[in-house]
């Protein structure tokens, strides 16, 4: 019986920043946008990969991604992580997917705030 290779998958947290795009479903006057990402990948790097790629297909333009690791990397510096966030982390592993959990409009330039 062979046993099933233990996944070295591991989702990652990233705050994309995004430019306008034809196309790209921001709001009327929106300067672009951020959106706070849940990503599978074997490393940050390729987490970081995958969704630049999905988010080009999808008609945006990403412009800067920061990457703020782990679930045990953000529980180690001690941010607070939610049900219902842990649940989106969850699903992004299984799924081996990219999920976008917020996405936050800006307008003329503002630097959005994510609480």
């Amino acid at each position: 019986m062979e046993k099933k290779k233990p996944s070295r998958q591991q989702v990652y947290t990233l705050l994309v920043q995004i430019g306008r795009k034809e196309g790209d479903g921001l709001p009327d006057g929106a300067t672009g946008a951020a959106l706070m990402i849940y990503a599978s990948g074997i490393d940050e790097a390729e987490a970081v990969r995958e969704t630049v790629a999905i988010l080009k297909q999808a008609d945006t333009a990403p412009l800067d991604v920061t990457g703020y690791g782990t679930l045990e990397e953000r529980e180690a510096e001690g941010n607070e992580i939610g049900d219902e966030e842990r649940d989106l982390m969850q699903r992004a592993l299984e799924e081996n997917a990219v999920i976008v959990a917020q996405m936050t409009p800006f307008f003329d330039g503002e630097e959005p705030v994510f609480h």
